[in-house]
């Protein structure tokens, strides 16, 4: 499971626990591919008295990697959607961390947005309307994003079901 027990209450439990689709490296694994591509084709294409533009150009490869490839690498590791019997978790950021939490009883609507790429790999944009002042909080690229839509929707007939309130024996 991604995320702590500790940010769970007591009887809590998890029900849908993601992160976005591997579809989001797809760019920086494109980058990565691309950046080695030109470092070595530079490496191939020095002589000998030009090993500094080599050693340049090998530098600038590096500094591409890490924020083309490693920084989106560890955002997509560290993002987290967990969907429990009592709320909605978002956990994202590297350096710093933010998290939102909805709870199921605020929730008033739930909406699937699936472009033609989304329906392809099997993900799409859950869309979450709730009484804050914000209106909707959007996870985008959940995998298998029907499914959670429909475990959702069940976790949320229950609890209108009961009259809005949550059942600790759930």
């Amino acid at each position: 499971m991604a995320i702590s027990r500790t940010l769970l209450s007591e009887g809590e439990r998890v029900v849908v626990s993601t992160r976005t689709h591997p579809k989001a490296l797809l760019l920086p694994v494109l980058a990565l591919v691309l950046l080695l591509a030109v470092g070595t084709f530079v490496e191939t294409r020095v002589d000998d008295d030009q090993q500094l533009l080599a050693w340049l150009v090998w530098g600038a490869v590096a500094l591409g990697v890490l924020w083309l490839f490693v920084w989106p690498l560890l955002t997509w590791l560290v993002g987290h959607y967990t969907i429990t019997d009592r709320r909605i978790i978002t956990r994202t950021g590297v350096l710093t961390r933010r998290g939102h939490d909805i709870p199921l009883s605020r929730i008033s609507d739930v909406q699937v947005e699936r472009h033609l790429s989304d329906r392809l790999l099997g993900c799409g944009t859950l869309v979450i309307g709730d009484a804050s002042p914000d209106g909707a909080v959007a996870l985008p690229d959940i995998p298998r994003v029907r499914e959670a839509q429909a475990r959702l929707n069940d976790l949320l007939h229950a609890l209108h079901s009961r009259g809005g309130r949550h059942d600790e024996g759930a």
